[in-house]
């Protein structure tokens, strides 16, 4: 299952903010040990860096957790077509319709987030991470 792992769930992770640790870090799991194909955007990879260089203080530290993102998740660009396209999306959120658009093109089969408010009405499943274990963990089953 190919998944577009939204910031919020990867900070989640590396900054363990409860409640949010667990499932987040159950995700990180699934995609390190290849169970499904985790991909962010370069765009994450930007705010993940902003938002971990505001907490940690640590430059060096920062692009050592960066570097180990790079070898677990896909991390693919986000073109102009898929800026243009979210301009005419019926989402509200203009740059959660780029990740949508995004998720689009490179044939995601879903978006784990979780801000699902504002992801109503995206063409593509999306998933909390709760709901994600749960559907990942069902699919796994019926596959055994």
């Amino acid at each position: 299952m190919k998944t577009l792992i939204d910031t919020c769930v990867i900070v989640d992770v590396l900054q363990k903010r409860e409640p949010f640790y667990k499932n987040a870090m159950d995700i990180l799991l699934a995609v390190s040990n290849q169970r499904c194909l985790g991909v962010l955007t370069a765009k994450s990879i930007t705010d993940i860096y902003y938002l971990l260089r505001r907490s940690i203080h640590n430059e060096e530290e920062v692009r050592k957790l960066l570097r180990v993102l790079f070898t677990l998740f896909h991390v693919e660009d986000t073109f102009a077509t898929d800026c243009q396209l979210a301009i005419d999306s019926p989402m509200k959120d203009y740059e959660d319709a780029i990740i949508v658009q995004t998720a689009l093109r490179i044939g995601a089969d879903c978006i784990v987030t979780r801000n699902l408010k504002d992801y109503k009405l995206a063409s593509l499943p999306v998933f909390s991470p709760e709901e994600f274990l749960t559907k990942f963990t069902e699919e796994h089953t019926n596959e055994e």
